[in-house]
């Protein structure tokens, strides 16, 4: 019912977030906990973002089987939602609820930092598109479908 998301840490000179995030797997027993009975209120509730963020790294989990996951962040406000380690592939995940995410600065740092081979913003939309060299933003349904 809950998903403790381990750090990833390394040996950058940055100070990083060691402490684990907990995530409640089922995001309907969420917002059933949070009071949250219909879609215009899941709209309107500050934990949406949040809401759907787990939502995503269940199914982009599910959809990627990876070896390892973990998600890494550094006290300077730098972050990425999951480093997930397939072979010897390093991957980036991003989750946004936006309708046309952007490349942020954190998404270049963790690129930079972590020597991503990609980066995958998922987002709620319908179209891939790339937002930088090795960052590109995935429908969520695409990335579970490709699986």
């Amino acid at each position: 019912m809950v998903r403790q998301l381990p750090p990833w840490f390394e040996n950058l000179g940055k100070r990083q977030v060691k402490a684990p995030k907990v995530y409640i797997r089922d995001t309907g027993l969420l917002l059933s906990l949070l009071g949250i009975t219909n879609e215009r209120d899941l709209e309107c509730h500050p934990k949406v973002g949040a809401s759907w963020e787990g939502y995503a790294i269940e199914e982009v989990l599910k959809a990627l089987q990876p070896d390892d996951a973990h998600f890494w962040a550094t006290h300077q406000g730098a972050e990425i939602d999951l480093v997930l380690f397939k072979g010897s592939r390093r991957i980036g995940i991003e989750c946004k609820r936006v309708d046309a995410p952007s490349i942020t600065p954190s998404l270049r740092i963790a690129m930079a930092d972590l020597k991503l081979d990609e980066v995958r913003v998922v987002y709620p939309g319908t179209k891939s598109y790339r937002l930088a060299d090795g960052i590109e933003a995935t429908p969520l349904a695409d990335l579970v479908d490709a699986s």
